[in-house]
């Protein structure tokens, strides 16, 4: 069977299923909708939580980025992993206990405020659909290479799928079938690891073959490929740090307090049964995206090598000198002939992924960093690097590159698309809840119907849907940097409202909504100084801060987020100190809120 044919079967066969489970467990109330109905086991919780946990950036981009970055991309594996255990273990029980639907409504009854309820919901709004673009970002990757279109194609089809499921299921059904969904991803990501992993070190773990030896050598994989990277001009793999140390840190710190902070995510501590299911499924997700972040390393070194392996013949061979393997690096026959190019190549060409321009017109393909010509470059007659690869493309494209069976890239293929799509779908009802729960039934609308509530909530959703296709067209970045921007503004907003609100009784309304309102003002304005407002290109005004990038202690816009938390606490600590003290039965809600026993949700949390 061929692989377009293998790859329409399996993708075909997990979309039909996601879409029976959707039906199966539709929603049939705003309970089901929203938290389906309170019900679902612990570890069930805990593989949908991964699912929804592990959108795109994690399956697509993730390994992407530390192929590209070298040690430096571990930032994405520490942020991430640390903030979901932030989440588990500071706010998940107690956000639980309070026995709340979404982090408006929470916000809203601690701070006895709609105005606070409202100017929350403005900060998920902001962070959800920043997330989604990522996710729309990483649908159009996929879709683009296994349906054969253009990228841009491949995201309108994606923003179809997504609407058919997330707006007939619900919560209800976006769970279950995000426990499929996780199984498809996990299987997807590590079946074609570990044949790479064997056929590089002979260790089937990817885990254990990253700190093996390359197969016919006596040195380590990580070794030859320092080596590789730089003799071809690249920095070395296992010290190169793309950013410094201060944009390390406040990147990282920015990711994990991020995921804290993340509205998709905390509601599903709202479809257990009790606060001791809740720290429970908190456990089992832990395990289950355990699985994949510490595949993600191995992944990134092997694809890497493989890419270079692809293109120049010299990389996987062992010479007895460095000169001699010098030579042979910038040697003509080393570098393949355009014509000659493999197939994975030309699939990807039709994407706009990865594209090839023949400076020196030789007719074949030069790869290396020309920002650092090596002296083998020069003197080879080497005019430039002339092959374009987008790094999102890394995990999608690595098992064509190395030549595995077309059963492994088709369950490729189906593992992205799962691992977009769900991340989407649970950062949609996010904002169906947000807009349809806590705007309309909570503030402007307390007599709508629970049937009016779900088709606002469901037109919510499509609106968000064509907003993110729109932007995800010409996303700010890639997938993992889009979603690292979406992790900066709920760091900025939510999660300093979210700790102040649980850990701080004496904390007031005026306090959390100017720290909220300081937080995601000052991030959104050094973000849109860089990346445009609204991220939309052409509209960057760096020029009012001198026309530097990086212009605050030279930290990326990316990392931004952990600055805005800063300002946020600190906003909402002096703002608190000169208003009228918190009421007293509020304070002794939040006491309450902080002794984690049972599901019962605490007394004294009406709004005033």
């Amino acid at each position: 069977m061929s692989l377009q044919a293998m790859t329409y079967m399996v993708v075909g066969a997990t979309f039909a299923l996601y879409i029976g489970i959707a039906i199966w467990a539709r929603a049939g109330s705003t309970s089901e909708f929203y938290v389906a109905g309170g019900g679902v086991p612990p570890v069930l919780n805990g593989m949908a939580t991964g699912a929804d946990w592990m959108s795109a950036a994690s399956f697509i981009s993730m390994a992407g980025l530390i192929a590209n970055m070298g040690y430096g991309g571990g930032l994405f594996l520490m942020g991430w992993t640390g903030g979901y255990v932030l989440l588990a273990m500071l706010l998940a029980p107690y956000l639980r206990k309070f026995g709340k639907f979404t982090v408006p409504q929470f916000v809203g009854d601690r701070f006895y405020s709609k105005a606070a309820s409202c100017v929350a919901v403005m900060c998920l709004l902001a962070a959800s659909l920043t997330y989604i673009i990522g996710q729309m970002t990483g649908v159009g990757v996929a879709f683009s290479r296994f349906l054969g279109v253009s990228n841009s194609t491949g995201v309108f089809i994606g923003m179809g799928i997504v609407f058919m499921y997330a707006v007939f299921g619900g919560m209800k059904g976006i769970t279950y079938t995000q426990v499929a969904q996780y199984c498809v991803l996990i299987l997807a990501y590590t079946i074609p690891a570990i044949f790479i992993s064997m056929t590089l070190t002979g260790n089937p773990l990817p885990q254990l073959g990253l700190g093996g030896d390359f197969v016919g050598t006596d040195m380590s994989l990580l070794g030859k490929l320092d080596q590789v990277v730089m003799d071809l001009g690249f920095p070395q793999y296992t010290t190169m740090t793309r950013i410094s140390t201060l944009n390390m840190f406040v990147y990282t710190m920015s990711l994990m307090i991020g995921t804290a902070g993340l509205p998709h995510v905390i509601m599903r501590f709202f479809t257990v049964p009790s606060v001791k299911a809740a720290r429970s499924s908190a456990g089992w997700a832990l395990v289950f995206i355990a699985i994949l972040y510490t595949t993600a390393p191995g992944v990134a070194a092997m694809a890497r090598l493989n890419l270079h392996a692809s293109v120049n013949t010299a990389v996987k061979k062992d010479y007895a000198t460095d000169e001699l393997r010098n030579a042979a690096m910038f040697a003509t026959e080393s570098s393949i002939r355009y014509d000659d190019r493999p197939d994975w190549m030309k699939r990807w060409e039709v994407t706009g992924l990865l594209k090839f321009e023949d400076k020196n017109g030789d007719g074949r393909i030069q790869y290396y960093n020309d920002k650092n010509t090596p002296a083998g470059a020069t003197a080879a007659g080497w005019k430039g690097s002339e092959l374009s690869v987008n790094r999102d493309i890394m995990v999608l494209a690595n098992p064509e590159i190395a030549k595995l069976p077309n059963w492994v890239i088709a369950l490729v293929a189906a593992g992205g698309l799962a691992a977009a799509l769900s991340t989407a779908a649970g950062l949609l009802l996010a904002i169906s809840s947000a807009i349809s729960h806590d705007l309309f039934k909570n503030i402007f609308m307390p007599d709508m119907s629970e049937k009016n509530e779900l088709m606002t909530g469901k037109i919510a959703m499509a609106c968000s849907i064509v907003v993110a296709g729109y932007l995800g067209l010409n996303p700010p970045d890639f997938a993992a940097g889009t979603v690292a921007i979406a992790f900066g503004l709920a760091a900025s907003s939510i999660f300093p409202a979210l700790m102040m609100g649980i850990f701080n009784k004496k904390m007031n309304k005026e306090g959390a909504m100017a720290g909220m309102l300081a937080g995601i003002g000052v991030t959104m304005i050094y973000v849109f100084a860089h990346k445009g407002l609204f991220f939309i290109k052409g509209t960057e005004f760096l020029g009012l801060f001198g026309g530097k990038a990086n212009f605050f202690l030279g930290i990326e816009p990316n990392a931004f987020g952990a600055i805005g938390a800063l300002v946020n606490f600190a906003v909402a600590y002096v703002v608190s100190k000169i208003t009228p003290e918190c009421p007293e039965h509020i304070q002794h809600m939040v006491e309450s809120v902080r002794t984690p026993r049972g599901a019962k949700a605490v007394d004294g949390t009406h709004a005033h």
